[in-house]
């Protein structure tokens, strides 16, 4: 018999509805920013001012923590509201909410009493793949690596790297299957040194730079097993793992960007001149626009019907199946790929008005290196089809491999 759903499951203390208009009243100067924040590299300080009461980071850590414990739904919406003003600030938020939702999960108790402290306002960023070391020593480790993709870096306060683990001869050490060791270290900010590096097609204004460590010190209580941490509070949802829970955010963008790039070149048919004469005059434009509107809103249905049906679990108490993560997976490749149709069809409707500064050029491009993240990469979505047509079936997700059950 199934458990009695627990609404209360879900945080109180935050209002969806409110956040939602806190967004609609800075996302005209967000999108008045866009051109200086890719000037910039970075967000200026100006727009993330504007972002830093909404603390994103804080989205999906727990009421316990500071959080507004809200649901993955309510979430994907918050980041798609931003990502409709500036993909750039879409995608820093995204970002802190993502990786602030790993900490408040996975971390045991006494880090987290100390980052999630009252008082406080951390903010995470970093990278997922294993390119540092630690050392252990008393009390804790030294990690010195190098990482790229630090997105949000210089916006946040605490860093989440991933790295290997020495086993005393400089090589990885390994767990009993003989797979390396890999943790999730964390560390102030400012005891690393911001590399740069940020020279990019698009997505410019999110300062995703390379950051490194030399000889950081990172206390005993501030890693976790990246590819096997269990969950130490909200257990249902948080057993989607870093990958599951790296998806909310990823998805909630392709769903603004996708949705802004469709309004805008509606926008510029019901008004400007195109490659062929007034485009808004045009059948074949409006028959393309009606299958792009079709494909995207059966997209993002698909989006929010897997993170119900996910709600719907972690309020009956169930912990997340495999089947949950293949069709996580398979809605955030969805979004983006039609996302990525769609861009291509309104910028080449737009013509010259395409190839200019605005919000369809910059919408284009942010899409395009949006869809090259590896989270929607071809052999994942190629995992998910297997286990969904029942090849893979008895297999389970592990970061991003369906892997055999231990």
């Amino acid at each position: 018999m199934n458990k009695p759903m627990r609404h209360e499951y879900w945080g109180q203390s935050v209002d969806f509805t409110d956040l939602l208009d806190k967004i609609a009243k800075i996302g005209p100067q967000l999108e008045a920013n866009a051109a200086a924040d890719e000037e910039a590299g970075e967000l200026t300080p100006e727009s993330f001012e504007l972002l830093k009461p909404l603390r994103f980071s804080h989205l999906m850590a727990t009421e316990q923590l500071g959080g507004a414990q809200m649901r993955p739904t309510e979430v994907l919406q918050l980041i798609e509201a931003v990502t409709w003003h500036s993909g750039s600030a879409g995608w820093v938020s995204m970002v802190h909410c993502c990786i602030g939702a790993m900490s408040a999960a996975f971390l045991p108790d006494s880090a987290v009493d100390r980052l999630f402290a009252p008082g406080t306002d951390n903010r995470f960023s970093g990278q997922g793949a294993p390119l540092g070391m630690l050392k252990k020593v008393d009390g804790g480790y030294t990690l010195t690596g190098k990482w790229s993709y630090g997105s949000g870096f210089s916006h946040a306060t605490w860093s989440h790297s991933a790295c290997f683990v020495d086993d005393g001869t400089g090589k990885p050490a390994k767990d009993e299957a003989g797979n390396p060791i890999i943790m999730c270290a964390h560390a102030p900010i400012p005891e690393h040194t911001q590399l740069g590096n940020w020279d990019v097609l698009g997505l410019k204004a999110t300062g995703s730079i390379d950051y490194a460590a030399e000889d950081v010190f990172i206390a005993d209580d501030l890693v976790f097993p990246i590819l096997t941490a269990p969950p130490q509070r909200l257990e249902e949802l948080f057993s989607l793992g870093i990958v599951g829970l790296a998806s909310v955010g990823h998805t909630g963008w392709a769903m603004g960007a996708g949705r802004r790039m469709l309004d805008e070149i509606a926008k510029l048919a019901r008004g400007k001149t195109g490659r062929a004469g007034m485009l808004g005059e045009s059948e074949k434009f409006w028959y393309d626009y009606g299958r792009a509107e079709a494909s995207y809103r059966a997209a993002r249905a698909f989006v929010m019907e897997v993170w119900s049906e996910i709600e719907a679990a972690a309020e009956n108490g169930q912990q997340m199946t495999t089947r949950h993560v293949s069709l996580v997976h398979l809605a955030k490749a969805q979004i983006h790929e039609a996302g990525v149709d769609l861009c291509n069809f309104a910028y080449r409707a737009a013509g010259g008005a395409g190839l200019r500064a605005g919000v369809i050029q910059r919408t284009y491009r942010d899409m395009m290196v949006a869809a090259n993240h590896f989270t929607i990469a071809p052999s994942i979505v190629t995992s998910a089809g297997r286990e969904l047509g029942g090849i893979w079936s008895d297999r389970v997700w592990q970061f991003y491999d369906l892997i055999e059950k231990p």
